[in-house]
């Protein structure tokens, strides 16, 4: 482990430019209206705005964290934000909705370098018993920004219009790098191979898929043009991935997926809910957002104050998770988090009427805030726990990518419900269906209040049934092993020599037990 003496500024500075891109992950749910209405677009394409980004930021993920083992973590931190804060500034200037789609991708690439070196710096410059408030502090910096996103994107588009939820990166992107650039330290590199057959398969795959569950509406589910079906696209992604799955395993130089951490009982619990989160956190603020704006008439800034309890609460309770994790066994705390986050979700869903008085919705609010304290710190901490220095670029890319397929799959499946349920629930016309009703971005016709609300209640039922998977897994976390155990696996991997190369003598990571 390559342990500095003060770690922690460090990680402070790495958690500005951590917060400004999972913000961007959220921030553009509660400018959709205004955005339609400002670019004339309809719901499909809006939402392919956070769709891109949330694709070209979890594709790249498993080679980024390699890149960063490879070439060391702050160089590749830093260019992925060089990347970012640029991209940012060509959604400002978009004229038009394919142009602020293509920036949004640039900008989820620069994200995709920068996520990874976050949690391998954690890994590598802290100690494993000193880990947990440090995973507390990227815990809280993950809930918090999720949460934050709305709220600022709320504020920032009724006062400067939407353009400024992107130009607001450019100064805190410049602020991130001058302070990553002076206290992250410049760490050991390890040589890696990279999985070039890996990386298309696996694109192509999400792609597929993504663009089948989002785009299935738009189509009915049916043909696309010519021989393409939205079903055949959807049947092809999953069959490119499992091709993806079954290259890993016959991959004889270094998979991008690298399956033995997956003998790590923990590790695979931990992505495997980590996922549920990611679906969770992107599914739920679109139907909520919805719902504020056009059936209550709710400004972008009055629906973002709804959410409020949540940021405040999950900002204040993580830090204090954090130092619990050292002490508590994590599963407790990550399946009571994950439970509460489902009750907080059941609970908006039943409130979600034309009538509900609106102060009633902060309480669920808070509640959600309560439940995300509780699940990022413990989640991160249990995935990272028995990860050596070799494996901490790997492992952490696994854990993030993970993550934002769970995001991607969130944004794609609750775009294909709401358009689903709003089918069902509004009269047949040209103004009431799915699509058109959400053109009026603020004016929805009161005969069709009843109807929107219903399906934006039904369509978050969705994300509450997810998470409660993720609780499932958390169920059957195993202790974690003592400090001491810990440290006797993370020797058990490959020993580099002067100049990165690994000693033919060195044991594999493949010889840790599970």
């Amino acid at each position: 482990m390559e342990h500095i003496a003060k770690p922690w500024p460090a990680l402070w500075s790495l958690v500005v430019g951590f917060f400004m891109i999972l913000i961007d992950t959220t921030i553009v749910s509660v400018a959709n209206p205004k955005i339609m209405e400002g670019l004339k677009t309809d719901i499909n394409a809006v939402i392919w705005v956070t769709s891109a980004y949330l694709l070209a930021y979890a594709v790249p993920l498993l080679i980024t964290g390699r890149l960063g083992d490879r070439f060391g973590p702050k160089r590749l931190y830093l260019a992925g934000l060089v990347i970012f804060t640029l991209a940012s500034l060509w959604c400002g200037f978009s004229g038009d909705i394919g142009t602020l789609i293509a920036a949004r991708a640039v900008q989820g690439f620069g994200a995709a370098l920068m996520t990874p070196q976050t949690m391998a710096v954690i890994t590598r410059i802290f100690p494993a018993d000193k880990r947990g408030p440090a995973m507390g502090l990227w815990g809280a910096t993950a809930g918090v920004a999720m949460l934050v996103g709305p709220i600022l994107g709320g504020v920032l588009v009724d006062s400067l219009g939407w353009e400024w939820i992107f130009f607001v990166n450019v100064p805190v992107g410049i602020v991130g790098f001058l302070l990553a650039w002076r206290l992250v330290p410049t760490l050991s590199t390890h040589p890696h191979k990279f999985d070039i057959l890996g990386v298309v398969l696996s694109a192509i795959g999400m792609f597929l898929l993504v663009f089948g569950l989002q785009e299935g509406a738009t189509y009915d589910w049916g043909t696309i043009t010519g021989p393409i079906t939205v079903p055949g696209l959807i049947i092809a992604g999953v069959v490119v991935l499992g091709l993806f799955l079954f290259w890993q395993t016959r991959n004889k130089g270094e998979p991008l997926l690298p399956l033995h951490l997956f003998r790590d009982r923990n590790f695979s619990l931990a992505n495997a809910a980590i996922t549920t989160v990611g679906f969770t956190m992107t599914g739920m603020a679109l139907p909520l957002v919805f719902y504020y704006q056009l059936v209550r008439g709710l400004t972008p800034t009055q629906s973002a104050l709804m959410l409020v309890p949540m940021a405040v609460l999950a900002g204040v309770l993580a830090p204090f998770v954090g130092k619990l994790v050292d002490r508590v066994n994590p599963r407790y705390i990550a399946t009571t988090g994950l439970l509460l986050m489902a009750l907080s979700l059941a609970w908006n869903s039943m409130l979600i009427t034309p009538d509900t008085p609106i102060w009633l919705f902060l309480l669920p609010s808070a509640l959600t805030g309560i439940a995300s304290s509780g699940i990022w710190a413990p989640l991160a901490t249990t995935a990272t726990r028995n990860l050596s220095p070799h494996e901490a670029g790997a492992g952490a890319g696994v854990y993030n990518t993970t993550r934002l397929i769970g995001s991607v799959l969130g944004s794609a499946a609750i775009a294909a419900l709401i358009q689903s349920r709003l089918a069902a629930e509004l009269p047949a016309g040209p103004s009431a269906s799915g699509t058109h009703g959400m053109e009026f971005a603020g004016a929805l016709p009161a005969a069709l209040h009843e109807g929107f609300s219903t399906a934006m209640g039904q369509s978050i039922l969705l994300p509450a049934a997810v998470v409660l998977l993720g609780a499932a897994a958390a169920v059957f976390f195993v202790k974690p092993r003592p400090v001491e155990q810990a440290t006797d696996v993370a020797v058990n991997v490959p020993a580099t020599m002067p100049g990165g190369a690994v000693s033919p003598d060195a044991p594999t990571s493949g010889s840790r037990p599970s």
